[in-house]
This record gives C-alpha cells, structure tokens and sequence, in this order.
C-alpha cells in the first residue's frame, strides 16, 4: 500500500509542490491547533447537525456535505485564507491564470457504515476536456483524526498521468492517515475518494479547494456568501471567493438600476461599495498588463 509523504506546517512553497507534482498529493501535519480545531467544530457543527445525508452512492447516503463556510464561520475564513495554503495554490495554479479563486467550502462528515467512494478525479467537475491545464489545488482539513477505519480519504499517489478511465488496483491506493489539524493537499488530476467508515464514530473533515480564476466555480460563491456577508471580509478574502475581475475582461456587471442612475459597467467590488460610481471604471491595469504579459509569452505573476 502506497505512503503519502508528509511534510511539517512550516515546509515552502517549494517543498509542497515538488512532492504535489511528482506524487499528486501529500500531508502537512499540524497545521491547526487543539483550540483552532475545536473553534472550527463549534461554528460549523449547528449545520452540520442539521444536514441531511447524501441521496446517491457517490456523494454517499452517510455521508453529510454542509457548504457555505465562508458565510458562516469565521474559522474557515481563517482557513481559506491560510498563508501558507493560499501561496502553494497561487504557485501551483499561475501557470494557467491571472487570478485563482476559492472553488468550493465544504464540511464532509463520514458516518459509521458509509461504503468507500468511487475512485475519481476532482478535475471532473469540469468533464474530461482540460487535458494540458491543472485546474484545482485542493485541501481536506482533518477536524477528527483520519485513520483507515473511520473513512481517511483514499489517494493514489503517482496517479497523475494515468488515463480517466483506469481503474486502480487495492495495491495502488494509500490513505490520508492523519491527525486532527492536518491537511490533506492534493491535485485536481490525482485519484482518490472517500474512504469506507467501519468505526464506531463520525470522519469530519473540510475540503477547501481553489481553481483558475477564469473557470466556473463548484460552489457559487456569489449566491452562498453574497454583497451584503462578503462586504463585512477583507478585500483578499473577499477577492479570493469572486468579487474581483478574473481577467481583464472576466466577471464585469453592470448595476441593475434606472437610467442614469448608476455606471454602465464595473468591477465587481462596485457591488461591495469599495467603488464610488464616479470611480468605478471597466478592467483592471494590473490584469491587463499580466495578460498582455501572457500573450507575449512573458511570465508576470505580481
């Protein structure tokens, strides 16, 4: 059974993505706290009490998934926004973007009885059409320890050049064994699925992942943390989940008010009231600049 290197809550840039590239995915362990862990429990465990269980085999019929967790928990904004998350992702994901953005919020409890998942790849939220592009760097934060029998997510490490269609064998796939406050970091082009729960107790942990800022979102952030939450964040956070333009010319508006009354279009931080109308303009000098800088075949990533 394949091992998942694991590195400490100090290791680089540099040292994450050399393991994720070579292997798909690693372990950074203790990342939270004792007291950050149980902080993460008490915000989000009212909603997690009151979700219901998955409705088919693959997002599992004892399986519960609560999203949202930008909106409703202080925690996880801490979380999505982890410096050390947050540079590995830009690092892994620039080559392909101007700007990430946060992808999907969501608490996964695995309950006693629930089955392993379906052996997949996350980058198929997208189909199997971005062959020569990595969409997604993703996290799943251990808020219980994760141990083979209560459900710690299955991994094929070296899966990244395998064919979609391959089925791995037992002998090709490890677990994300580990302890509360770790962080399963893995690739969108690597296999792995929840694993099966044959303890006694529940598997919580929070898959947070991020993507190309010029891709749709899995969780539309816009509509599960609108203007009126995502005001109250900070200008990163608030950039990170979508309110900032993708590209030069990805993700403008123009404010659903009478004539005259209002710019024709603007950013989205207009939305936020970060922009006055006399202010707010179209595009953005400094994406502009990196897009050209793409075209040319030139590498910014300021």
């Amino acid at each position: 059974m394949p091992k998942l290197e694991t590195l400490p809550a100090t290791a680089s840039t540099d040292e994450i993505l050399t393991v994720l590239k070579r292997d798909g995915a690693l372990i950074l362990k203790d990342v939270l706290s004792e007291a950050e862990v149980a902080q993460v429990l008490a915000e989000t465990m009212p909603y997690i009490d009151a979700t219901e269980p998955g409705r088919d085999d693959f997002t599992g019929r004892k399986t519960t998934r609560t999203g949202a967790l930008v909106a409703r928990s202080a925690a996880c904004r801490d979380m999505v926004a982890h410096k050390t998350i947050t540079d590995a992702a830009e690092s892994f994901l620039k080559p392909f973007c101007e700007r990430i953005q946060l992808h999907l919020t969501q608490v996964i409890r695995i309950r006693p009885g629930q089955p392993k998942q379906q052996i997949h790849r996350d980058r198929w939220a997208w189909g199997t059409y971005l062959k020569t592009v990595e969409p997604q760097f993703n996290t799943i934060w251990a808020i219980t320890d994760f141990t083979k029998e209560n459900g710690a997510t299955q991994v094929c490490p070296g899966s990244l050049d395998w064919a979609d269609d391959y089925q791995p064998t037992d002998d090709q796939i490890g677990y994300a064994e580990m302890k509360a406050g770790s962080v399963l970091v893995y690739s969108g082009g690597v296999f792995h699925g929840g694993g099966a729960n044959v303890s006694n107790g529940d598997r919580i942990g929070i898959n947070i992942t991020y993507t190309l800022g010029w891709l749709r979102q899995e969780e539309n952030q816009y509509l599960s943390c609108p203007p009126e939450i995502a005001k109250t964040l900070s200008p990163e956070l608030q950039a990170l989940i979508g309110y900032s333009m993708g590209s030069y010319a990805l993700g403008y508006y123009t404010p659903p008010l009478p004539a005259g009354e209002g710019p024709e279009v603007v950013p989205p931080e207009f939305a936020l009231g970060r922009l006055d109308a006399g202010a707010a303009q179209f595009g953005n000098a400094e994406l502009l600049a990196e897009v050209q800088a793409s075209i040319r075949g030139e590498k910014e990533t300021a």
